[in-house]
């Protein structure tokens, strides 16, 4: 009979109390349900394995790199749509799916949890997507689409992942990376009138470089003309000093003058055979 009653015992025991593990890259947080202080006073736990009471709830919190990513598309992240949509200078609404790369402090586990009163999972759902978000808001608010929508792309997630990082790493929420997930999708009649002035721009810069090329052959013409003309002076004027030296020769009588008073001419008649 003994035996009987203790089986019935176990058995209750196993119902109200279970043996919970906390796997390694995790810490745990356990809760207490029950009392003036319920859902408050909590417990951290390290690595091992852990009696769980019927008053109390365990949380894990993984330590190491989280990725997760916020779409439209239900076959990734959430069934729901969770992709982010915020507003340019102008006030156009541009829609994105964003992914992010973080992980939590080991050491700021507790903090966490008293804050939030949430798991990773609702927090990155809720808190985190909410603050990413806004962020994006905040920095698009000062960026026209035309940029947002082209090169500024680039500058705009920095932006977004230098001020989620800054203020949530005091928090124990540590950002590594927050990127975009394709391209970020504008009204349809926005698109078309960017990529029409993206047309026209590119048309005028190729017209501009055909006008450089054109310049600069001609530059490269008037060089050549006057290398040749320059080329044609100088054998000119070899040609006429040889042909005045020649005229000279010929009208010279091949007597040398008999006055000394002065210089006499010299004329170099082996430049004249070569």
């Amino acid at each position: 009979m003994k035996k009987h009653y203790f089986l019935i015992f176990a058995i209750l025991m196993a119902m109200v109390v279970s043996c919970s593990k906390v796997p390694a890259g995790h810490v745990g947080v356990k809760v207490y349900l029950l009392g003036t202080d319920k859902g408050v006073d909590s417990e951290e736990l390290g690595l091992g394995r852990y009696w769980i009471g019927i008053n109390e709830e365990l949380y894990l919190f993984p330590t190491f790199k989280q990725n997760y990513v916020w779409t439209a598309t239900p076959t990734e992240g959430s069934l729901n749509d969770e992709s982010i949509t915020f507003q340019t200078k102008e006030g156009l609404s541009v829609n994105a799916d964003v992914g992010i790369t973080y992980c939590i402090d080991a050491t700021k586990v507790n903090y966490i949890f008293q804050k939030y009163r949430r798991g990773v999972e609702e927090i990155t759902d809720t808190f985190l997507r909410n603050y990413v978000r806004d962020a994006f808001n905040m920095v698009a608010s000062e960026i026209p689409v035309e940029d947002v929508y082209g090169t500024g792309k680039k500058k705009l997630l920095e932006k977004v992942n230098d001020k989620v990082a800054g203020d949530l790493k005091e928090e124990g929420i540590l950002i590594e990376r927050i990127y975009a997930i394709g391209d970020f999708r504008l009204p349809t009649k926005v698109v078309e009138s960017l990529n029409k002035k993206i047309e026209a721009i590119q048309r005028a810069e190729q017209r501009e470089y055909e006008l450089r090329e054109a310049e600069a052959e001609a530059k490269k013409k008037i060089a050549i003309a006057r290398a040749e003309a320059e080329e044609i002076r100088l054998k000119t004027l070899s040609l006429t000093t040889l042909l005045v030296k020649y005229e000279a020769i010929k009208k010279w009588d091949g007597k040398m003058p008999t006055a000394t008073g002065g210089a006499l001419p010299f004329i170099d008649i082996g430049s004249i055979s070569k």
